[in-house]
């Protein structure tokens, strides 16, 4: 499902089993989970694999996606990605970084987001956008407006170490013509950062019970996504 949303250079992989066996992982890998829990301990590893996928996908051999600083993945030398997983979904997008800058990935259950959090990541000018309330069916706007933030943020924080809350990123949708289920989006973000743009271009898809967002920020200024 991740693939599209995503531009043909970016080579991506998914699964919808939830888990994948621990045995899997890299020594390295397993020693991050192992005081964790079973369930995710398994998602862990399932997401991993996905991840070696998509790395053989760009003729890459396997190797292990340890964890840096806030959890970002730590990628190959010389490529770019992202990962996400939620319960029933796990996906990964890798990239060289001679084609994009940052990949942001996010997958959400399109369930409606528990009472009070839609007031906490949202922003009165996005409130105002959805007149008709945040559940749209099949559209659950909240958990969507959720996932593309997550996705903005994985997309800005690796290249700037700099922490974005959810009011700073403002963000619109647009639907495709010719679906209600799958569009685009803009972000624009109110923190600055040297070398980055304040404006963001990303897709989103309603499919399968999950909402899926992506945004890639190609290495050339104006690239095509």
């Amino acid at each position: 499902m991740i693939e599209r949303l995503l531009p043909a250079y970016v080579a991506c992989a998914d699964t919808y089993e939830k888990d994948a066996p621990p045995g899997s992982l890299y020594p390295e890998e397993a020693r991050l989970v192992e005081a964790s829990v079973d369930r995710r301990r398994h998602e862990f590893a399932a997401v991993r694999a996905c991840a070696r996928r998509a790395m053989a996908t760009l003729g890459l051999p396997p190797a292990p996606v340890l964890s840096g600083r806030r959890g970002v993945p730590l990628w190959p030398e010389g490529t770019v990605g992202s990962m996400t997983h939620c319960d029933g979904y796990r996906a990964a997008a890798l990239a060289w970084a001679s084609e994009a800058r940052a990949v942001g990935i996010d997958a959400e259950p399109n369930e409606p987001l528990p009472p009070g959090v839609w007031e906490m990541i949202s922003l009165p000018s996005e409130r105002a956008r959805f007149p008709m309330g945040v559940e749209d069916p099949p559209i659950h706007w909240d958990r969507l407006l959720f996932s593309a933030k997550e996705s903005v943020f994985k997309t800005w924080y690796p290249l700037t170490r700099i922490e974005l809350d959810f009011d700073e990123a403002d963000i619109t949708f647009r639907r495709d013509p010719a679906t209600a289920t799958e569009g685009a989006f803009t972000a624009e973000v109110s923190q600055a950062a040297p070398g980055m743009p304040t404006s963001y271009e990303g897709r989103w898809l309603i499919g399968d019970g999950f909402a899926v967002t992506a945004i890639v920020l190609p290495t050339t200024p104006g690239s095509a996504v």
